[in-house]
């Protein structure tokens, strides 16, 4: 079925429960950016194939919510179709509530799978619509109806991370947590964040794709830990190991059953920015909410010195592998058929060299030329272009190792670029050195420092439609919060200060569309500085070892306080890849490091 039909055969189950509308996000049971191929209704119904977007299907009319990251893309692939692109946060895009309380009749049913959108997203439209005396039915996934073909449920074996790793055993987490929980008054804790869950147990899985978690949801109450899990994805060892924690296991279907005993009176701690509509609705009457920002989240991402030292392991091995890339594909490129399909499979298999790689930390971004301006392009069979000699290749790709997770983009100049690819090339460069290098205070946010990344391109009257940096988890989500660098602040946004073993990435770029993309991102550690009279000052600490192309760079636009700051980078990443480097290829690396 092409997107009209399989939209038609929708309404039809949609006029069966007499739904006025109907919400088909991209997340799973847990609020996942990426999600196993089960819960890909959104794509299946769509065509589009970005990790964010919202379908919202009327009677007669259909669209498609998503972000700036993603606007080219789904154009491209809602071309044709009866779907509507909303670029969201735009100028006179309305958000999903206000339309809907726009568009709909009073006294309308909205409907959607109560498992895949969260309880603050349905409070927020009934707010909206709370005029209109619309109500709400959680209660099926029509898309199961029509989906033939649906992929089933995955339920991969779960491997553990050993505590040399993490820094921290399980027990010592869930007594940090319980602690947590008596200071806020919490009698029990519901977490059904996949990363928090595995985070907590030091365990990962493989049911999303480039993410290693597990389907799983937990209660956690002073004395007693329930894991609600396909106990077959766990071997007779790991069982064991969560007994003597005092993790009992029980079905993963059987949450909703256990949230409905618990007894009146008592306090459940559960983020309705986090945990679904269906599961918020299973707690019975009496029970007494709160609803905040869950404890792991933050203890998450403050990382162990344990994982920091290996997290720069981790680091080392992922430069030795993206500087080979480079100098292969700056060598090869043009003088052989090389498609960004085969560049992603080549830059693969260096990682794969690499002692303890797992595999890539999201899908490879091989963008060359027009492609780039695409933020999160991904090369396919019909898109896949050959890259040639002259202009820009932007590198987007990250991996796991058991020492960590990576992400890092280069922007790659393949030959002759032109004056003006240079010129921004070099803009958006300034922007990530200035960021780099801040010096702040404690209780600074990364709200605050975004301008030092966008101040270069803000003076030419330019900007990019994207944060500037999302946190990274530990062999775990490659996009993690609360830490983020972007100006932009609305109801959703939670301000959180920086904290010194927070990792975090540095990417601001440049898009012109049909053109050409540029992107320079480092992973970055926030580390403490001295402390003063004003208080303790933090820094951060370039991550990511791999040089930048100086081949598109224009020294003469840069101040000398920048040139001091790139030489010094490329100096570190000299000295630290050099061991790994030899012949031919040291000589590559002492070219491409050489100060400007």
């Amino acid at each position: 079925m092409n997107a009209a039909e399989k939209l038609d055969a929708l309404r039809a189950r949609m006029r069966e429960k007499n739904l006025a509308a109907y919400i088909v996000p991209t997340e799973d049971f847990h609020g996942s950016e990426y999600v196993g191929s089960y819960f890909k209704v959104r794509e299946y119904l769509s065509g589009f194939t970005g990790s964010a977007g919202t379908l919202v299907v009327l009677s007669d009319w259909a669209a498609l919510w998503t972000d700036g990251r993603y606007f080219i893309q789904a154009a491209a692939q809602l071309a044709g179709s009866p779907i509507a692109l909303m670029r969201a946060g735009q100028p006179g895009v309305p958000s999903i509530a206000e339309y809907l309380r726009d568009h709909l009749p009073e006294g309308s049913v909205i409907g959607f799978d109560g498992r895949t959108v969260t309880e603050k997203f349905v409070r927020n439209i009934a707010e909206k619509t709370d005029e209109k005396k619309m109500t709400f039915d959680g209660s099926a996934d029509l898309a199961d109806l029509i989906w033939k073909d649906r992929p089933p449920l995955s339920a991969e074996p779960v491997w553990e991370v050993d505590v040399k790793y993490a820094g921290k055993s399980r027990e010592e987490k869930l007594a940090g947590v319980r602690q947590k929980m008596r200071e806020e008054k919490a009698d029990v804790l519901l977490i059904t964040a996949l990363d928090e869950i595995a985070w907590l147990l030091n365990l990962r899985g493989n049911d999303v794709l480039y993410t290693p978690v597990f389907l799983a949801y937990m209660l956690l109450t002073a004395d007693m830990a329930q894991l609600f899990v396909h106990d077959w994805i766990l071997s007779e060892e790991i069982r064991y190991k969560l007994q003597q924690a005092g993790v009992a296991v029980y079905p993963y279907d059987a949450i909703e059953e256990s949230l409905g005993g618990i007894p009146v009176g008592k306090k459940v701690w559960a983020d309705g920015g986090r945990v679904n509509y269906r599961l918020m609705s299973s707690l019975p009457d009496g029970v007494e909410k709160l609803d905040k920002l869950g404890p792991i989240e933050l203890m998450k991402a403050v990382k162990t010195p344990v994982e920091m030292e290996h997290i720069r392991a981790a680091h080392v091995k992922d430069g030795v592998a993206v500087t080979r890339f480079m100098r292969w594909l700056k060598i090869h490129a043009g003088r052989e058929r090389i498609t960004e399909l085969g560049a992603a499979r080549r830059l693969e298999e260096f990682r794969a060299q690499e002692e303890g790689y797992l595999g890539p930390s999201f899908a490879p971004i091989i963008a060359y030329g027009a492609h780039g301006a695409i933020v999160h392009y991904e090369p396919t069979r019909e898109t896949d272009a050959e890259i040639r000699e002259g202009g820009l290749c932007l590198a987007d790709t990250g991996g796991h190792y058991r020492e960590g997770t990576t992400d890092v983009t280069r922007t790659i100049a393949l030959g002759e670029v032109t004056e003006e690819e240079k010129r921004y090339y070099t803009a958006v460069l300034r922007g990530h050195l200035a960021l780099g290098a801040a010096r702040f205070p404690h209780g600074v946010c990364g709200q605050n420092l975004d301008v030092l990344a966008r101040e270069p391109l803000w003076e030419m009257g330019l900007d990019y439609n994207h944060g500037t940096g999302h946190g990274v988890g530990y062999l775990l989500n490659v996009h993690e919060g609360p830490q983020r660098f972007q100006w932009r602040i609305s109801e959703q946004t939670r301000s959180v200060p920086l904290e010194e073993g927070m990792v975090i990435s540095n990417e601001p770029g440049f898009y012109l569309e049909g053109r050409f993309g540029i992107r320079h991102e480092n992973l970055v550690l926030c580390r403490a500085a001295e402390k003063n009279g004003y208080g303790q000052f933090l820094y951060l600490e370039p991550l990511t070892m791999a040089p930048f192309d100086r081949d598109a760079i224009l020294p003469e636009l840069m101040t000398q306080q920048e040139l001091r700051w790139l030489n010094d980078y490329h100096r570190k990443v000299y000295e630290t890849l050099k061991p790994y480097f030899a012949g031919e290829e040291l000589a590559w690396l002492a070219e491409a490091t050489a100060e400007l």
